[in-house]
């Protein structure tokens, strides 16, 4: 059994990785980045936006409800872009399993909560530099980027 602390302190036992979603929230040629809080892991850094995958919901179900949380934005995932499964995953101090999504925006309808200091809507080929990202967040935007070029067969399931 592996003693797991979540990111809100709770503690729990479990002998599995955490599932988790990331996700590319688009509009048009421009994607909504969060800065993460300062007490969470990756304090400060750019990120997609996402969390974990509560008991009793689906991927897409937390896509939803993570970027509502996150920015007060409704959105749409609409596809599936990569399982990242990798257990060395940069900057984690955890085993994750992330469903990387892409999804759109629908509206506006609330604000963000305290796991984020900002959400901007950045141009896709306008983006903070690599090492201000959070995780391996930049390198999937490099992959939604590959896909739109060349057409990948998606999902990708592992190391990109």
């Amino acid at each position: 059994m592996i003693d797991c602390t979540f990111e809100n302190g709770n503690k729990a036992k479990t002998g599995l990785r955490h599932c988790v979603v990331d996700t590319l929230v688009i509009d048009e040629s421009k994607i909504l980045l969060v800065k993460r809080a300062p007490n969470l892991l990756n304090g400060g850094k750019y990120g997609l936006i996402g969390g974990f995958v509560d008991r009793d919901e689906t991927t897409k179900q937390a896509v939803i409800r993570e970027a509502r949380e996150e920015t007060g934005y409704d959105v749409d995932p609409f596809l599936l872009l990569r399982i990242a499964d990798n257990p060395n995953r940069p900057q984690e101090d955890r085993q994750n399993i992330a469903f990387v999504y892409v999804a759109k925006a629908i509206k506006k309808t609330g604000t963000g909560d305290n796991e984020s200091s900002e959400a901007t809507w950045f141009d896709l080929h306008s983006l903070p530099p690599r090492d201000q990202f959070a995780f391996d967040h930049y390198e999937n935007i490099e992959l939604y980027l590959k896909y739109q070029k060349e057409k990948l067969k998606i999902p990708v399931v592992g190391e990109i």
